[in-house]
């Protein structure tokens, strides 16, 4: 198989990985579903105790109409609490609730023994190939869109 081979390969595989990894992490839980579980995720990992629907929605790679779906869902699930920002009430932020965090605190041995499962067979060396791959992935694809922008606003 030769480079472009390899790279059309890696394209493709990534939209089906992602795919059965979906499927399988639906499964996992039967009260979150993956991209829920993502967007938990995102809150969790911002920067920002409360991060705004539009923060959260860039940080994992969804629209915004698509975050605030998922956000009312988990919201009536008691899994987050949506507030209006104090200055703009167009701003919506999210919080983790309590019920959240015990939540994922009682799963955190079976998430570790999943991605343990995922990654079973890789090495170090093989890992930090594929975390430095992906970064490298994101930075290339964060600059087409930057380019992509910029066409529109043309």
């Amino acid at each position: 198989m030769d480079h472009i081979d390899k790279k059309a390969f890696v394209f493709g595989s990534i939209f089906t990985l992602a795919n059965r990894l979906q499927i399988l992490g639906d499964k996992f839980d039967p009260n979150l579903t993956i991209k829920q579980w993502l967007l938990l995720a995102g809150i969790a990992e911002s920067i920002k105790s409360t991060p705004s629907l539009s923060e959260v929605a860039e940080l994992i790679g969804n629209s915004r109409q698509n975050v605030k779906k998922m956000a009312l869902i988990l919201e009536r699930e008691g899994f987050i609490q949506l507030k209006k920002d104090s200055e703009d009430a167009r701003i919506l932020h999210l919080e983790l609730t309590e019920k959240c965090k015990e939540y994922f605190i009682n799963r955190e041995k079976r998430e570790t023994e999943f991605l343990e499962q995922v990654y079973q067979g890789f090495d170090a060396d093989l890992l930090d190939g594929l975390y430095a791959g992906l970064l490298k992935m994101e930075d290339n694809i964060k600059g087409m869109e930057q380019i992509n922008e910029n066409e529109e606003k043309e």
